[in-house]
């Protein structure tokens, strides 16, 4: 399993009027998750754009346990349990301190620039490839 993990501060403007985060302002702090993970592996998510490939979303859900709240410091833990063949899955965590906030998943699907469905470029796949090798020894 790979994983990662970044600290946000939550501003004002990603809450209602009572202060809450609002439910969709988490899909961005998702967004930084995965790019940060993909980074940590060296594989940032530009370079994957410029051979010609994007990561679309095709599915997200999300359970909302506890609110976030305007100036809390949250961590988002981004976990890839197993090895992407041609869709890859992210599994997150939203925390403040030991607090449980929200639970959430996304799934992507390679496509080329043309919006046609893709494999993941070999660079990728070989880079997967020794990244979960290494975490079994």
């Amino acid at each position: 399993m790979l994983e990662s993990r970044v600290t946000l501060q939550v501003r004002y403007s990603e809450t209602d009027m009572m202060g809450v985060v609002y439910h969709g302002s988490f899909l961005p702090w998702l967004e930084v998750g995965r790019t940060t993970l993909l980074k940590e592996c060296g594989l940032p998510y530009r370079e994957i754009e410029a051979q010609g490939f994007y990561l679309p979303v095709v599915e997200v859900g999300m359970k909302y346990l506890k609110p976030a709240r305007y100036d809390d410091t949250i961590t988002v833990i981004t976990r890839l349990a197993e090895r992407p063949l041609v869709r890859i899955r992210l599994d997150y965590e939203v925390r403040r301190g030991d607090e449980l906030l929200v639970v959430a998943h996304t799934l992507h699907g390679f496509t080329r620039h043309n919006g046609g469905p893709a494999r993941p470029p070999a660079a990728f796949t070989e880079k997967m490839r020794a990244l979960f090798a290494a975490k079994k020894h």
